[in-house]
């Protein structure tokens, strides 16, 4: 059977009334807003109306999921695509871009984002005991699974809140870790049970990256990192590699080349102050390496960016 050949997945009637729902409070609470925190602790309802890139940008640690739309997300040279069928998960701060498959003001992108705290996810493990996740090897600190019909009910539940703020308080902290525990039991619950282990190499990972995310704009020595972290120098390059796509060399270049292009889309200054602000000693070398991440020097960078609709949120 070709691919064209494929009989769609039947549609779950139960879980697409759910979606539906989801969908409507999500329109409901940002119809004059692109970006509208809720009543809820760390959960920020999200609205595009048209296709748009957004802007390069440090993302925290979260759970996305789309109610109605599509988007796109780069880390690195990877890019990760997901809809409303399927979740992601970015388990650890890494600088990232995305971009808005299809929106218009008939049919807008409608999503949602849960800023997930790691010490909750290490709470919920003492807490609850043997989880039985499954070992496997450490893969990216971002991604796409299946959303599952428990996990979304669990979500509208807690995004219902927002039209009740009343009961926030009280049954907003029970129905996060039910959420957080459905993520844990999920087919890539290890990549969020292994950061959360404070012994485990991946945590040891994860301090190198806070620690780069702080001081990007310092020299950096991979020697001194891996010695702050407690792991050997290729131990660190190795697992961080994995993690992240990047080597801390290549991740360290690319927070002081995303921080300089918002400085200068943002904050409005020149490319040699910018370059400077971000560590750079050599205008003309910032310039190089610049252009061979996004296409284009500089000025002309900015000259088209200005011109295109934006985003302020990375996912």
């Amino acid at each position: 059977m070709t691919p064209f050949d494929a009989v769609p997945e039947p549609l779950n009637a139960p879980i697409e009334l759910q979606r539906a729902e989801l969908a409507g409070i999500i329109g409901r609470h940002t119809e004059s807003q692109l970006l509208c925190p809720s009543a809820v602790p760390g959960l920020v309802l999200v609205r595009y109306n048209h296709c748009a890139r957004s802007f390069p940008a440090l993302a925290q640690p979260a759970l996305c999921v789309l109610a109605h739309g599509s988007k796109e997300v780069s880390l690195g040279e990877e890019r990760y695509v997901y809809d409303s069928l399927n979740y992601m998960v970015v388990s650890v701060a890494m600088p990232m871009s995305g971009r808005i498959l299809d929106a218009s003001v008939e049919n807008p992108s409608l999503s949602l984002r849960l800023d997930i705290d790691p010490a909750e996810i290490t709470a919920l493990i003492a807490d609850a005991g043997p989880l039985s996740v499954p070992a496997r090897p450490a893969g990216r600190g971002l991604y796409v699974d299946r959303l599952s019909a428990d996990l979304l009910d669990a979500i509208l539940r807690l995004t219902r809140l927002s039209d009740t703020p009343r009961d926030v308080a009280v049954l907003a902290p029970l129905i996060r870790r039910e959420v957080l525990y459905r993520l844990l039991r999920s087919p890539q619950g290890h990549r969020l049970y292994e950061i959360a282990q404070a012994n485990s190499q991946a945590h040891r990972v994860t301090q190198a990256i806070h620690w780069l995310n702080d001081n990007y704009g310092e020299p950096l020595r991979i020697e001194d990192l891996a010695r702050r972290v407690n792991l050997s120098a290729s131990t660190l390059h190795h697992r961080f590699k994995a993690l992240t796509s990047m080597s801390p060399l290549q991740y360290q270049k690319q927070l002081r080349l995303q921080e300089a292009r918002r400085l200068m889309l943002a904050d409005g200054l020149d490319v040699s102050v910018a370059s400077y602000r971000v560590g750079y000693e050599s205008p003309s070398q910032f310039s190089r390496e610049y252009s061979r991440l996004f296409g284009a020097p500089p000025s002309r960078d900015m000259a088209r960016l200005r011109l295109a609709p934006m985003g302020s949120a990375a996912l």
